[in-house]
């Protein structure tokens, strides 16, 4: 935790079962701090939410892609070849529209002294 205000950005990560229908439901939040070399994700599904939203989405396929992203932000084996590129690389790659089921938002800013509490906050306001 840093003891001033750190400039962060954060996209939120959408469910879009049909993007012709332009509808999503916010499943989750990554935040990107440079300056903390922090960046991390929260998720949360609600699958009966889901289900009345999307009759038929294939839910476990939804949190796959969200394991995928936490794979992408921790750097670890789950993330493939982007286990190996530097944090600003990893947003930049997260942040990038693609016509999947799990889309992310616009890209957001903020300052913020810890990183760890603004994300469970913008995943309380954002997701749950």
């Amino acid at each position: 935790m840093s003891t001033h205000p750190d400039p962060y950005q954060y996209v939120v990560l959408r469910c879009v079962p049909r993007p012709d229908r332009e509808e999503f439901v916010n499943v989750g939040v990554v935040l990107y701090c440079q300056a903390a070399a922090f960046l991390d994700v929260a998720w949360q599904v609600d699958s009966d939410r889901l289900h009345v939203f999307a009759p038929g989405l294939d839910v476990d396929r939804v949190r796959d892609a969200l394991r995928f992203v936490d794979g992408v932000c921790a750097g670890d084996a789950r993330a493939g070849a982007a286990a190996v590129q530097s944090l600003t690389q990893r947003f930049g790659l997260l942040k990038a529209p693609r016509s999947t089921v799990l889309q992310p938002g616009p890209v957001h800013g903020g300052v913020t002294a810890d990183c760890a509490a603004e994300l469970s906050g913008l995943l309380d306001r954002l997701v749950r």
